[in-house]
């Protein structure tokens, strides 16, 4: 009698691992969009103070300024192409001071 009684709880509980729920849950992809957290505006390179630009030419004579930026705090973000093909993104204060950020 204790081996029926075992053998029905084993029986029922193994029913209760298949009575889970079968549904498929569908993954949705979301897309995060970045904010831009430096709060810097694009600007014209012909905006740069002259003293950005001939700290540039003095320690990177291969250099060109491709894209400039500027924040309300009077700091410059450039993203520059070197002579080899690489591209880096430099800091500036109005004064023509390198920043590290």
């Amino acid at each position: 009698m204790k081996k029926l009684v075992l053998i029905i709880a084993l029986v029922a509980g193994s029913f209760a691992t298949f009575a889970q729920d079968t549904e498929e849950v569908q993954a949705t992809a979301t897309e995060v969009m970045e904010e831009a957290q430096d709060n810097f505006a694009a600007i014209e390179v012909a905006e740069l103070p002259a003293a950005i630009t001939e700290a540039l030419a003095k320690d990177h004579p291969d250099a060109t300024i491709s894209k400039a930026y500027t924040n309300e705090e009077g700091q410059y973000k450039l993203e520059v192409a070197k002579a080899d093909g690489t591209e880096v993104t430099l800091y500036a204060d109005a004064e023509g001071n390198w920043l590290e950020m």
